[in-house]
Parts: C-alpha cells; sequence; structure tokens
C-alpha cells in the first residue's frame, strides 16, 4: 500500500492495489481505482472504525486448500473475511456494519464479464453474513476512481472515462493472467 498527505485535505491517504484491504479507525482516506474488479467500502458508525477492500475475482474454487493472506484477497471470499475480522479485531460490531459497494464495470471486452460475477459474488456474500448495503455504484461500462473516509463514511467517486482507460484495461489483464496461474499457499480462516 501506498501512503502519502493529500495536498488538498492534508490527511494522509492509502491507496490499495487489487489484493489489498485496509482498515483504520484515524482521520484518513482510502482510494483506489477499479475497473471491472469490486470494492467494499465497511464500517462501524459508533466507532468510526472502517475500511476498504479491493478484490477481482469472486471465489477460489480451490478454497479446500491453505493459502497465504497476500495471495487470498485477491478473491472476494477472502478479501471480504480478512477485512472483517480485522474491523472486529480492532473493535467494531458485527451488528452494526454497514457496506458501500463499488466498481464491476464492464471495461474489458475481450474478456467475460467479471464485473458482473463479482457483483453476484459480493452481493450474495452481504446478504447471506445478514449484513445491509447503504450505498452503491456498480456496473456500467465505467472504470472509477473511490475515495473513502471510514471515520464518517463519506466516498467520493469519480467514473472515469470510458474511452481512455487503456492503462487500467492494460493494469487488470496482467492481474487477471498472473492471479490465474499463481499458486495460492498458507493459512487462513474462513467463519
Amino acid at each position: 500500500m501506498q501512503r502519502s498527505i493529500d495536498p488538498a485535505e492534508g490527511i494522509p491517504t492509502i491507496k490499495i492495489l487489487p489484493g489489498e484491504y485496509y482498515v483504520t479507525r484515524q482521520e484518513e482516506r482510502i482510494e483506489t481505482v477499479l475497473g471491472s474488479c469490486i470494492s467494499a467500502c465497511v464500517r462501524d458508525p459508533v466507532s468510526g472504525i472502517g475500511g476498504m477492500n479491493h478484490f477481482m475475482l469472486p471465489v477460489d474454487k480451490n478454497n479446500a486448500r491453505g493459502i497465504e493472506l497476500s495471495d487470498a484477497n485477491r478473491y472476494g471470499n477472502y478479501a471480504m473475511e480478512n477485512m472483517i475480522n480485522a474491523l472486529l479485531s480492532s473493535g467494531a460490531m458485527r451488528n452494526r456494519l454497514e457496506f458501500k459497494i463499488f466498481g464491476g464495470g464492464r471495461i474489458m471486452s475481450s474478456m467475460t464479464n467479471i464485473g458482473w460475477y463479482n457483483i453476484g459474488f459480493v452481493f450474495d456474500y452481504i446478504y447471506t453474513e445478514g449484513f445491509k448495503v447503504v450505498s452503491q455504484d456498480i456496473g456500467d461500462v465505467y472504470p472509477r476512481k473511490v475515495i473513502y473516509y471510514p471515520l464518517s463514511g463519506r466516498v467520493r467517486v469519480r467514473r472515469l472515462n470510458a474511452m481512455h482507460n487503456q492503462s487500467l484495461v492494460d493494469q487488470e489483464s496482467r492481474y487477471f493472467q498472473n492471479i490465474e496461474h499463481k499458486p495460492v499457499e498458507g493459512d487462513v480462516e474462513l467463519f
């Protein structure tokens, strides 16, 4: 994760990439750029503890094996569980968690519509676990820049021009090819 101070707002900014998440209770902002990936912005509004994840694929179909945390979060099932565990470990209460969901755009016409699979996964996960979605900006053909302020719950979303996103398409294509062939090892406990 890349950490900097935003010159306009003067607060720490954490930039997350696919397969990463960040949880905080400080006055910070978390940002990412999404194409077909999904980010869940999750917080406990009473404690002010919140976080954001960024994942590209819905589930690891070989989840019977162990998994290393750094590789696991490329899959939604691990990205959601790991971030929620980190929120709860930091003092958030499960029954107060609220979710804001972003991404799932169809920006790579040459691939299957992974964005819609991601959207289906994240809503199935949230409703199966009994959580609530309080806002969303999903689907369509736009990449998005998402800036999240976990302490207040505020989110800013900028839809990026669909015609000028070739670098994001190239980045997602490379990431998608790498994660499909990279073995996943280690331990993580899913609940």
